[in-house]
């Protein structure tokens, strides 16, 4: 501990005479000229610089007033505080939260800020709250202005030599012999009676003065902005070019290419790809162009294809004289979309990322715009058809938590796709916010596509003759599970047993061609298992009915009370609870549910949704709502309440998109 003292004291002492030498090394432009003289006539005052760029204004201390800064908690914020120190700066610690969710000391901070200013104590803080976006004021300072009744007073510094770092907000390091420039920018007033909409309006006006001052300080000391300047808002300018990081995956796919008839071989031999139509994956078409404008609409697998289906059908009637393509990479997706794509659409499967199987894709289709859904961001698709002109969109963005840390490591990878998309959907704020680091220039929240999204169809004859098989069997679903979630559902229907002797679960694997193992792993554990591909129904003996089906999992929400939702008892992130909602089916899930947070977190704040953790929460909840049918309808009324908090997702989109269409290409 001592040691680590010593070393900040080192550090701080280091810093401190730096920033003096600098000061005295350099030739210093005030603008105004009398600028240090304006601060000290505005004492006690606000004074907000941007983070990552204030390491020089030290220098605009007057000398003869109380100065106190607002420096964070963390570690790397003790070598700064030490620092100012030692140009008779008192501390005051803490910072905003932001977007995170734990407490960064931001209340205390405030409080401590405001009766400084009250105490004659000039303040200084940057505006913008780490980790970002930078170069946006937050309302902290805003709100210390109001409650303080002082100015807010924006200053920047800038030297003509200095060194940068690809942080969040684009740490600067000045050096010595430089020029040196300090701007002050008008004050920003904020009235003690300020309401949402004027304290909104005094945040963008110190933002703008900030960066405008900031533009001034660099343009005074000679030096390249552009340096300094964050890469997410270069990237958001002028996309930058594919970096090495790019270059290495495009050699390898192009390397690769001789293995891909072997590759496509060992997947079809599993089930997951259509030898009929091969060529499709290597490029080649499987129709012809249409004729005029063409939308080209990528949706993964099953879960992305059902939510893009009210976009395709929306454009497809608002835009007669259009046609759709629909690329999906799965056998089931490409099964759905035989069954649901309504006329004007086409489906192919998209094109493994191989740059000339890329190529030879978009040379036959030529989209006029590329719509992307979800997380399913293949780099040479993205690169190749932005070459061409072709507008991109990212719909129904999502990435999990530790997707959203490793683009954030890898931004440079990153930068490069993401910056090229004309427009970008979100799920929620944390996802756009992360998608906006990486350089997009246009972001917006639009929520949850799937909400909106009409549930999967129901076989009114194939559900008439299960009801008749069953009769009154109490019924259990396992909706969309993976590997490792059915032995726990196993042991829950052989505890559920104990209360509900004639209980019949079903489970829908997530991936059907596992069916026959999972029918022997549970058939080994002594129970009677069925698979529906090889018995249309469940026999009066079967315990557990295997639904090793494709395109069926809407007749099963709506024939069962209560589902279960996979993907939830393992760290898969879980699946969809939407469907099963909007089939009137009672929602049990898992614990790991980050692929549809914002969903299960409504449902489960709402009480519309259970969380089970192991086989005796999944037996103890189901036989509960097996056997009260109250609690299952106040749960399913619940449910819908919260979805319907939560839509509007659709128009967004449709609002975003809609721009973009019908425009020439250069």
């Amino acid at each position: 501990m001592a040691v680590t003292k010593a070393l900040t004291e080192l550090g701080g002492r280091t810093i401190a005479g730096l920033i003096r030498h600098i000061s005295t090394t350099s030739q210093t432009i005030y603008e105004p000229a009398d600028l240090r003289d304006r601060l000290r006539a505005s004492h006690p005052t606000i004074v907000a610089c941007w983070h990552g760029q204030f390491m020089m204004t030290s220098v605009l201390h007057p000398g003869d007033v109380k100065v106190a800064a607002m420096v964070a908690r963390h570690g790397d914020a003790d070598l700064i505080g030490e620092a100012m120190r030692r140009f008779d700066v008192d501390l005051i610690r803490g910072a905003g939260a932001g977007d995170r969710k734990r407490d960064r000391g931001g209340a205390h901070a405030l409080r401590a800020s405001v009766r400084a200013l009250h105490d004659d104590t000039s303040l200084v803080m940057t505006a913008d709250i780490p980790p970002g976006p930078a170069r946006v004021a937050g309302l902290g300072i805003i709100t210390i202005a109001r409650l303080s009744g002082r100015p807010i007073s924006p200053v920047a510094a800038a030297t003509s030599r200095f060194m940068s770092f690809d942080t969040w907000s684009r740490l600067t390091f000045n050096l010595p012999s430089s020029k040196l420039a300090l701007v002050g920018a008008e004050p920003v007033f904020v009235p003690p009676d300020a309401d949402d909409a004027t304290m909104e309006a005094k945040r963008l006006e110190l933002e703008n003065k900030l960066n405008a001052a900031m533009t001034r300080a660099y343009q005074l000391a000679g030096a390249d902005i552009t340096r300094a300047t964050p890469l997410d808002h270069l990237a958001a300018i002028s996309p930058p070019e594919p970096g090495a990081g790019l270059k290495l995956y495009r050699a390898g796919m192009t390397l690769l290419q001789p293995a891909v008839p072997a590759l496509l071989n060992v997947r079809g031999q599993r089930g997951k790809e259509d030898a009929s139509r091969r060529g499709e994956r290597l490029g080649f078409a499987g129709h012809p162009r249409p004729k005029g404008e063409l939308v080209w609409v990528h949706a993964a697998s099953v879960g992305e294809t059902n939510a893009v289906l009210p976009i395709i059908k929306a454009l497809l009637e608002t835009h007669p004289h259009t046609h759709l393509l629909l690329t999906t990479g799965t056998v089931t997706s490409a099964e759905i979309a035989s069954q649901r794509l309504p006329e004007r659409a086409l489906h192919q499967y998209v094109p493994l990322d191989v740059p000339r199987y890329v190529s030879r894709f978009l040379d036959h289709w030529r989209p006029d715009i590329a719509i992307f859904t979800e997380s399913d961001i293949w780099p040479n698709l993205v690169l190749t058809a932005s070459a061409r002109h072709i507008p991109l969109v990212l719909v129904n963005a999502r990435m999990s938590p530790r997707s959203q840390r490793r683009w954030r490591k890898f931004a440079r990878i990153g930068r490069p796709l993401f910056s090229r998309f004309s427009a970008v959907l979100a799920q929620n704020s944390g996802i756009a916010k992360t998608i906006k680091r990486l350089g997009a220039p246009n972001v917006i929240v639009a929520g949850n596509l799937k909400i909106d999204a009409p549930p999967p169809p129901v076989d009114a004859v194939a559900l008439s003759r299960l009801r008749d098989a069953i009769g009154p069997r109490p019924v259990l679903l396992a909706a969309s599970t993976h590997q490792g979630e059915e032995t726990v559902i196993a042991a829950a229907h052989s505890l559920m047993r104990n209360d509900l002797p004639n209980l019949l679960t079903i489970i829908v694997p997530r991936h059907p061609e596992r069916g026959d193992g999972l029918a022997a792993t549970l058939g080994g554990l002594g129970l009677k298992v069925e698979l529906r591909s090889r018995s249309a129904v469940p026999g009066p003996e079967t315990e557990i009915y295997i639904a090793d089906t494709i395109g069926e999992l809407g007749t099963f929400y709506a024939l069962a009370p209560v589902a279960l939702i996979g993907g939830s008892l393992i760290e898969r992130g879980g699946q969809n609870p939407i469907e099963a909602v909007r089939h009137g089916a009672a929602v049990l899930t898992g614990p790991f549910t980050h692929n549809f947070r914002d969903a299960y977190s409504a449902l489960v704040g709402a009480k519309g949704a259970v969380e089970v953790r192991s086989s005796d929460d999944i037996a103890r909840v189901a036989t509960r709502l097996l056997t009260a049918n109250a609690e299952a309808v106040r749960m399913r009324k619940d449910a819908e309440r919260a979805l319907a908090e939560l839509g509007g997702a659709l128009a967004r989109t449709l609002g975003a998109i809609e721009p973009l269409l019908g425009k020439q290409r250069g």
